[in-house]
């Protein structure tokens, strides 16, 4: 069989809060939506914005991450696979599909004042096999505290 490739990059804006659920196996998962914008000349050469809007899932710890540090408006990098699932509606009995992104790796790109109100930031550069991540908890110093802590005086010098 041929190889092929399923792999999304997007770089989008949160809609918004994501919705945390469990499965009934216990499983974690998040769903949410990223925006991205494009722009093209009309027929005119007028710069039209248009933008589109894709739904994301994110499962076990990247969905303890998401529930944790995304919220509205939250800048994101994200790279995955597209799925689309069908089922039967109960009300009308018509097929329905929805077409997903599988979140394998997301990089949290805003701070504090863009969208996320909690503190530190979120960065998963392991493979998701590995399930390992690395994040920093340490709330952002301010530009004064960062001044006064940068002084060094003889008696911090260790020789």
């Amino acid at each position: 069989m041929a190889k092929s490739v399923n792999k999304v990059t997007l770089l989008g804006n949160v809609g918004k809060d994501p919705e945390i659920r469990s499965t009934a196996g216990g499983t974690m998962v998040a769903n949410f939506t990223i925006a991205t914008s494009d722009r093209q000349k009309d027929a005119q050469g007028n710069w039209q914005e248009r933008t589109e809007w894709h739904n994301m899932v994110a499962f076990t710890r990247l969905a303890e991450i998401v529930r944790d540090y995304v919220k509205k408006g939250s800048k994101l990098y994200i790279e995955g696979k597209i799925q689309t699932r069908s089922w039967d509606d109960k009300e009308t009995g018509a097929k329905r599909y929805r077409t997903e992104i599988i979140v394998n790796d997301l990089s949290l790109l805003s701070g504090r004042e863009e969208g996320s109100s909690t503190g530190g930031g979120y960065s998963k550069a392991a493979s998701p096999s590995t399930g390992t991540a690395s994040f920093d908890q340490r709330p952002a110093a301010a530009h004064e505290d960062y001044a006064q802590s940068a002084e060094i005086s003889d008696d911090d010098i260790p020789f």
